[in-house]
Protein backbone atom coordinates (compact mmCIF):
# COMPACT_ATOMS: atom_id res chain seq x y z
CA UNK A 1 0.00 0.00 0.00
CA UNK A 2 2.76 2.19 1.24
CA UNK A 3 4.23 1.69 -2.68
CA UNK A 4 1.07 2.57 -4.58
CA UNK A 5 1.28 6.06 -2.09
CA UNK A 6 4.64 7.02 -3.32
CA UNK A 7 4.14 5.77 -7.11
CA UNK A 8 0.32 8.10 -7.61
CA UNK A 9 2.31 10.74 -7.51
CA UNK A 10 4.96 9.91 -9.96
CA UNK A 11 2.57 8.64 -12.23
CA UNK A 12 0.40 12.02 -12.22
CA UNK A 13 3.69 13.91 -12.39
CA UNK A 14 4.58 12.05 -15.63
CA UNK A 15 1.23 12.35 -17.41
CA UNK A 16 0.86 16.42 -16.60
CA UNK A 17 4.59 16.38 -18.29
CA UNK A 18 3.57 13.74 -21.26
CA UNK A 19 0.71 16.76 -22.06
CA UNK A 20 3.57 19.46 -22.29
CA UNK A 21 5.51 17.06 -24.25
CA UNK A 22 2.89 16.71 -26.81
CA UNK A 23 2.04 20.40 -26.82
CA UNK A 24 5.84 20.67 -27.54
CA UNK A 25 5.91 18.03 -30.33
CA UNK A 26 2.45 19.45 -32.24
CA UNK A 27 4.42 23.14 -32.27
CA UNK A 28 5.94 24.92 -34.66
CA UNK A 29 8.71 27.47 -34.40
CA UNK A 30 8.24 30.64 -32.75
CA UNK A 31 4.63 28.99 -31.04
CA UNK A 32 5.96 29.60 -27.40
CA UNK A 33 6.93 33.33 -27.98
CA UNK A 34 4.18 34.42 -30.05
CA UNK A 35 2.29 36.35 -26.82
CA UNK A 36 4.82 37.55 -24.92
CA UNK A 37 6.43 39.10 -28.25
CA UNK A 38 3.14 41.10 -28.44
CA UNK A 39 1.91 43.39 -25.89
CA UNK A 40 -1.49 43.70 -26.84
CA UNK A 41 -2.20 40.07 -26.26
CA UNK A 42 -0.05 39.73 -23.30
CA UNK A 43 -1.68 42.62 -22.00
CA UNK A 44 -5.55 40.73 -22.65
CA UNK A 45 -3.71 37.37 -21.15
CA UNK A 46 -2.57 39.16 -18.02
CA UNK A 47 -6.59 40.30 -17.67
CA UNK A 48 -8.25 36.98 -18.42
CA UNK A 49 -5.68 34.77 -16.72
CA UNK A 50 -4.30 36.86 -13.49
CA UNK A 51 -6.47 39.48 -12.91
CA UNK A 52 -10.61 38.03 -13.68
CA UNK A 53 -10.04 35.03 -11.81
CA UNK A 54 -8.38 36.30 -8.24
CA UNK A 55 -10.72 39.30 -8.58
CA UNK A 56 -14.02 36.90 -9.39
CA UNK A 57 -13.00 34.76 -6.31
CA UNK A 58 -12.86 37.06 -3.97
CA UNK A 59 -15.80 38.82 -5.07
CA UNK A 60 -17.63 35.04 -4.47
CA UNK A 61 -15.88 34.68 -1.36
CA UNK A 62 -17.38 37.93 0.13
CA UNK A 63 -21.00 36.91 -0.94
CA UNK A 64 -21.24 33.02 -0.20
CA UNK A 65 -20.59 32.05 3.43
CA UNK A 66 -18.32 29.10 2.55
CA UNK A 67 -16.43 27.12 4.71
CA UNK A 68 -12.58 27.70 5.26
CA UNK A 69 -11.15 24.75 3.29
CA UNK A 70 -13.91 25.57 0.43
CA UNK A 71 -12.26 29.48 0.73
CA UNK A 72 -8.87 28.57 0.54
CA UNK A 73 -9.27 25.60 -2.37
CA UNK A 74 -10.79 28.68 -4.42
CA UNK A 75 -8.19 31.06 -3.76
CA UNK A 76 -5.52 28.51 -4.13
CA UNK A 77 -6.62 28.05 -7.56
CA UNK A 78 -6.85 31.25 -8.88
CA UNK A 79 -3.71 31.97 -8.31
CA UNK A 80 -2.27 28.96 -10.22
CA UNK A 81 -2.15 29.22 -13.67
CA UNK A 82 -0.32 27.46 -16.77
CA UNK A 83 -2.38 24.14 -16.76
CA UNK A 84 -0.62 20.94 -18.84
CA UNK A 85 -3.93 19.89 -20.52
CA UNK A 86 -5.27 23.49 -21.66
CA UNK A 87 -3.57 23.37 -24.89
CA UNK A 88 -5.34 20.41 -25.93
CA UNK A 89 -8.49 21.72 -24.68
CA UNK A 90 -8.29 24.75 -26.54
CA UNK A 91 -7.07 23.65 -30.02
CA UNK A 92 -10.40 21.01 -30.39
CA UNK A 93 -12.44 24.27 -29.42
CA UNK A 94 -10.69 25.96 -33.24
CA UNK A 95 -8.04 27.93 -31.07
CA UNK A 96 -4.96 28.55 -33.48
CA UNK A 97 -1.47 26.57 -32.25
CA UNK A 98 0.61 29.76 -32.10
CA UNK A 99 -1.76 32.12 -30.03
CA UNK A 100 -2.59 28.60 -27.95
CA UNK A 101 1.01 27.67 -27.33
CA UNK A 102 1.80 31.26 -26.69
CA UNK A 103 -1.34 31.83 -23.76
CA UNK A 104 0.99 27.98 -22.64
CA UNK A 105 3.83 29.76 -21.97
CA UNK A 106 3.08 33.08 -20.91
CA UNK A 107 0.64 31.23 -18.47
CA UNK A 108 4.21 29.62 -17.04
CA UNK A 109 5.38 33.20 -16.70
CA UNK A 110 2.49 34.54 -15.17
CA UNK A 111 3.21 31.65 -12.55
CA UNK A 112 6.68 32.20 -11.73
CA UNK A 113 5.96 35.85 -10.93
CA UNK A 114 2.31 36.15 -9.68
CA UNK A 115 2.03 33.00 -7.22
CA UNK A 116 4.00 34.69 -4.42
CA UNK A 117 2.78 37.78 -5.06
CA UNK A 118 -0.73 37.20 -5.25
CA UNK A 119 -0.77 34.74 -2.72
CA UNK A 120 0.76 36.89 -0.15
CA UNK A 121 -1.88 39.38 -0.83
CA UNK A 122 -4.63 36.97 0.06
CA UNK A 123 -2.68 35.96 3.27
CA UNK A 124 -2.72 39.47 4.35
CA UNK A 125 -5.93 40.59 2.73
CA UNK A 126 -8.01 37.59 4.73
CA UNK A 127 -5.45 37.62 7.71
CA UNK A 128 -3.69 34.20 7.58
CA UNK A 129 -0.72 33.00 8.33
CA UNK A 130 0.27 31.56 5.01
CA UNK A 131 3.95 31.30 2.98
CA UNK A 132 3.80 31.77 -1.18
CA UNK A 133 7.39 31.07 -1.63
CA UNK A 134 8.22 31.39 -4.98
CA UNK A 135 10.03 28.61 -5.19
CA UNK A 136 7.06 26.25 -5.16
CA UNK A 137 5.91 27.67 -8.53
CA UNK A 138 8.99 27.72 -9.57
CA UNK A 139 10.17 24.34 -9.16
CA UNK A 140 6.06 23.19 -10.79
CA UNK A 141 6.62 25.32 -13.77
CA UNK A 142 10.00 23.75 -14.19
CA UNK A 143 9.49 20.29 -13.17
CA UNK A 144 6.03 20.21 -15.11
CA UNK A 145 6.44 22.44 -17.92
CA UNK A 146 9.69 23.56 -18.96
CA UNK A 147 11.91 20.19 -18.44
CA UNK A 148 9.51 18.07 -20.48
CA UNK A 149 8.63 21.21 -23.31
CA UNK A 150 12.74 21.45 -23.31
CA UNK A 151 12.72 17.66 -24.20
CA UNK A 152 9.73 17.99 -26.75
CA UNK A 153 11.37 21.08 -28.75
CA UNK A 154 14.84 19.12 -28.61
CA UNK A 155 12.87 15.78 -30.14
CA UNK A 156 11.18 17.92 -32.53
CA UNK A 157 13.46 20.06 -33.89
CA UNK A 158 16.58 18.00 -34.10
CA UNK A 159 15.28 14.45 -35.06
CA UNK A 160 11.94 16.15 -37.00
CA UNK A 161 11.72 18.35 -39.63
CA UNK A 162 7.91 18.51 -39.10
CA UNK A 163 5.50 17.90 -36.37
CA UNK A 164 4.55 14.55 -36.21
CA UNK A 165 1.06 14.00 -35.58
CA UNK A 166 0.85 10.38 -34.98
CA UNK A 167 3.26 10.82 -32.39
CA UNK A 168 1.88 13.14 -30.58
CA UNK A 169 -1.45 11.50 -30.47
CA UNK A 170 0.15 8.31 -29.16
CA UNK A 171 2.04 10.82 -26.62
CA UNK A 172 -1.57 12.40 -25.42
CA UNK A 173 -2.83 8.93 -25.08
CA UNK A 174 -0.63 7.96 -22.89
CA UNK A 175 -1.17 11.51 -20.94
CA UNK A 176 -4.71 10.37 -20.59
CA UNK A 177 -3.96 6.72 -19.95
CA UNK A 178 -1.51 7.41 -16.76
CA UNK A 179 -3.50 10.67 -15.67
CA UNK A 180 -6.62 7.89 -14.99
CA UNK A 181 -4.48 5.61 -13.27
CA UNK A 182 -3.26 8.52 -11.09
CA UNK A 183 -6.86 10.45 -10.33
CA UNK A 184 -8.84 7.62 -9.66
CA UNK A 185 -7.00 6.29 -6.22
CA UNK A 186 -6.66 9.89 -5.46
CA UNK A 187 -10.20 11.05 -6.01
CA UNK A 188 -11.44 8.00 -4.43
CA UNK A 189 -9.40 8.49 -1.17
CA UNK A 190 -11.03 12.42 -0.79
CA UNK A 191 -14.41 11.93 -1.83
CA UNK A 192 -15.65 11.75 1.37
CA UNK A 193 -13.88 15.20 2.61
CA UNK A 194 -15.52 16.51 -1.36
CA UNK A 195 -18.47 15.56 -0.18
CA UNK A 196 -18.38 17.26 2.69
CA UNK A 197 -17.59 20.51 1.14
CA UNK A 198 -20.77 20.49 -0.55
CA UNK A 199 -23.75 22.97 1.20
CA UNK A 200 -23.58 26.75 1.67
CA UNK A 201 -23.52 27.14 -1.74
CA UNK A 202 -20.28 25.92 -2.32
CA UNK A 203 -21.01 24.32 -5.71
CA UNK A 204 -22.47 27.09 -7.14
CA UNK A 205 -19.73 29.21 -6.37
CA UNK A 206 -17.35 27.32 -8.00
CA UNK A 207 -18.96 27.02 -10.61
CA UNK A 208 -19.03 30.95 -10.77
CA UNK A 209 -15.76 31.04 -10.30
CA UNK A 210 -15.28 29.16 -13.50
CA UNK A 211 -17.96 30.77 -15.56
CA UNK A 212 -16.43 34.19 -14.37
CA UNK A 213 -13.26 33.21 -15.99
CA UNK A 214 -14.58 31.84 -18.91
CA UNK A 215 -16.24 34.59 -19.73
CA UNK A 216 -13.48 36.84 -18.68
CA UNK A 217 -11.06 35.04 -21.07
CA UNK A 218 -13.96 35.19 -24.03
CA UNK A 219 -14.46 38.79 -24.11
CA UNK A 220 -10.64 40.01 -23.79
CA UNK A 221 -9.85 37.26 -26.26
CA UNK A 222 -10.13 39.60 -29.46
CA UNK A 223 -12.80 39.48 -32.14
CA UNK A 224 -11.76 36.29 -33.21
CA UNK A 225 -14.22 33.10 -32.00
CA UNK A 226 -11.11 31.06 -32.00
CA UNK A 227 -8.69 32.96 -30.31
CA UNK A 228 -11.68 33.61 -27.33
CA UNK A 229 -12.35 30.74 -26.60
CA UNK A 230 -8.60 30.08 -26.55
CA UNK A 231 -8.25 32.64 -23.60
CA UNK A 232 -11.65 31.61 -22.08
CA UNK A 233 -9.70 27.98 -21.70
CA UNK A 234 -6.48 29.77 -20.79
CA UNK A 235 -8.13 31.58 -18.00
CA UNK A 236 -10.73 28.76 -16.53
CA UNK A 237 -8.51 26.05 -16.55
CA UNK A 238 -5.95 26.35 -13.51
CA UNK A 239 -3.02 24.18 -12.16
CA UNK A 240 -4.07 21.79 -9.29
CA UNK A 241 -0.41 20.84 -8.93
CA UNK A 242 0.63 24.44 -7.82
CA UNK A 243 -2.33 25.12 -5.61
CA UNK A 244 -1.94 21.34 -3.55
CA UNK A 245 1.97 22.37 -3.54
CA UNK A 246 1.07 25.54 -1.79
CA UNK A 247 -1.25 23.61 0.76
CA UNK A 248 1.42 21.07 1.39
CA UNK A 249 3.77 24.00 1.85
CA UNK A 250 1.57 25.73 4.33
CA UNK A 251 0.54 21.97 5.98
CA UNK A 252 -3.07 22.45 5.23
CA UNK A 253 -5.14 19.75 6.28
CA UNK A 254 -6.88 17.47 3.24
CA UNK A 255 -10.34 19.19 3.11
CA UNK A 256 -8.38 22.19 1.57
CA UNK A 257 -6.79 19.82 -0.78
CA UNK A 258 -10.36 18.51 -1.58
CA UNK A 259 -11.60 21.79 -2.27
CA UNK A 260 -8.72 22.22 -4.93
CA UNK A 261 -10.17 18.94 -6.61
CA UNK A 262 -13.79 19.78 -6.41
CA UNK A 263 -13.06 23.11 -8.36
CA UNK A 264 -11.11 21.26 -10.86
CA UNK A 265 -14.01 18.85 -11.42
CA UNK A 266 -16.58 21.64 -11.37
CA UNK A 267 -14.34 23.54 -13.93
CA UNK A 268 -13.56 21.16 -16.37
CA UNK A 269 -17.90 20.26 -16.31
CA UNK A 270 -18.53 23.91 -16.83
CA UNK A 271 -16.30 23.88 -19.84
CA UNK A 272 -18.44 21.39 -21.53
CA UNK A 273 -21.45 23.65 -22.45
CA UNK A 274 -18.71 26.79 -23.47
CA UNK A 275 -16.98 24.34 -25.74
CA UNK A 276 -20.22 23.24 -27.36
CA UNK A 277 -21.82 26.88 -27.55
CA UNK A 278 -17.83 27.74 -29.37
CA UNK A 279 -18.58 25.08 -32.30
CA UNK A 280 -21.82 26.07 -33.03
CA UNK A 281 -20.30 29.78 -33.32
CA UNK A 282 -17.23 29.02 -35.28
CA UNK A 283 -16.97 30.11 -38.62
CA UNK A 284 -14.88 28.29 -41.99
CA UNK A 285 -12.42 31.40 -41.17
CA UNK A 286 -12.01 30.88 -37.31
CA UNK A 287 -11.41 27.07 -38.33
CA UNK A 288 -8.35 27.57 -41.02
Amino acid sequence: MEIIKQIIPVLLTISLALFVVAAGLASSRGDFAYVLRRPGLLLRAFGAIIVIPMVAVMIIIAIFPLSPSAKAGLLLMAISPVPPLMPGKALKAGGHAPYVYGLMATGAVFAIIFVPILGTFAARYYDVDAQFPASIAARNVFVGVVVPLVVALVLGRLLFKAPKPKLTRAVTIAAYVLLVLAAVPILIKVWPQMMALVGNGTLLAMALAAVAALLGGHFLGGDNVADRSSLAIAAAMRHPGIALALAGANHANQAISAAVLLFLLIGFLALIPYQMIVRRQATPEDEE
